[in-house]
């Protein structure tokens, strides 16, 4: 697996100016961002992603590289939105000693519908999405809360998520298959199962001319993953630093 993925993506910036006038957040913004997370699977160190931002935020459609979103309807304070995402998961045979022999795990694209609910500066987001490249034809079913803390220019925003993978999706990554038995895994199937996160965003529109955000990101990873022959830790840690501004 490459170590570096190089992908489009654009951040949001939503939060208002330190000076609180009225801003225009639709049309292109770039920047730069930069992510780096312990990865559960034995002998596979980390996975550090370099992020060229380049993007385009609109009424209701969001081009962010390959993360794409689109507002079908509003009823309230409540979006209802189509989106598709890349998922950065898998591995080569030759990341780690743990995968010799073993089929490539690619990266793939999901699709799907989301509900994004915010008031009184809370979040909540429900999301159901589908692999539509064939990988690993799995589903993934989360739902995040978060809160909102601003501090001057500085916004503190802890979240919590949940996040159900389907039978198809664990066995995909986290399976090993009969032709795929050595000395150092057994055969495993996977099962469906559901992770749990905790995370921490501090971010400030007031450095360099745009907006800066710098995230904390603790998942622990269901039985149904960890049990697996692949696997030998039980959570990991992602940080990563986004920075981006409007052309």
């Amino acid at each position: 697996m490459i170590k570096k993925i190089i992908v489009c993506l654009a951040l949001v910036v939503s939060l208002s100016s330190a000076a609180q006038k009225p801003v225009d957040r639709s049309g292109f913004i770039y920047g730069l961002g930069l992510s780096t997370s312990k990865e559960v699977y034995k002998g596979y160190n980390r996975r550090n992603i370099i992020i060229p931002i380049i993007g385009y935020r609109g009424e209701k459609l969001n081009v962010y590289g390959p993360f794409v979103s689109y507002k079908v309807a509003k009823v309230a304070d409540l979006n209802v939105l189509v989106q598709v995402a890349p998922r950065f998961q898998g591995f080569d045979e030759d990341d780690s000693y743990i995968f010799a022999g073993m089929a490539d795990r690619k990266i793939s694209m999901d699709a799907g519908i989301g509900l994004k609910y915010q008031k009184n500066n809370w979040k909540v987001g429900l999301s159901s999405m589908f692999d539509v490249l064939n990988r690993s034809n799995g589903v993934e079913l989360s739902s995040t809360i978060a809160h909102t803390f601003r501090f001057g220019p500085l916004f503190v925003e802890p979240n919590m998520v949940l996040s159900y993978l389907d039978r198809k999706h664990i066995d995909y990554y986290y399976g090993v298959g009969k032709d795929e038995i050595n000395a150092n895994r057994v055969e495993y199937t996977g099962k469906s199962g559901m992770n749990a996160g905790l995370g921490l965003s501090i971010s400030t529109p007031i450095l360099l001319g745009g907006f800066t955000q710098f995230s904390l990101q603790h998942t622990w990873f269901a039985s149904e993953i960890t049990d697996s022959p692949l696997v030998e830790k039980h959570s990991n840690l992602s940080i990563r630093l986004l920075y981006s501004r409007k052309f």
